[in-house]
């Protein structure tokens, strides 16, 4: 969570089939939304294909596992760990090659 903690907000997401209250930092109200949707949307697509075949436990299960794969995709995406190793690499390369011609 971001955000000042003394900013706080109570609201009422709706997350599928369950209105929940939750209190959160007001600066991320948006996220918290358009989480309950993304949970929903997801959700409601395994349940379009799997009611009455899987159990709503295996359906719920299905769509945490798909939100979790989007969010480690798009985490891998946004790793700077391989271009900071790189960086470094490169920074004492630099500082080894002029401090020779000095």
């Amino acid at each position: 969570m971001t955000g000042d903690n003394k900013e706080r907000l109570s609201i009422r997401l709706h997350v599928y089939d369950t209105d929940m209250s939750v209190t959160i930092p007001r600066a991320d109200e948006e996220c918290y939304r358009l989480g309950a949707k993304l949970i929903t949307d997801v959700v409601n697509s395994y349940s379009s294909v799997y009611k009455g075949r899987k159990s709503e436990k295996e359906i719920l299960y299905m769509a945490l596992i798909d939100i979790a794969l989007r969010y480690e995709k798009e985490a891998k995406r946004h790793d700077v760990v391989p271009v900071t190793d790189i960086l470094t690499k490169l920074t004492v390369e630099i500082e080894e090659a002029l401090g020779d011609n000095k």
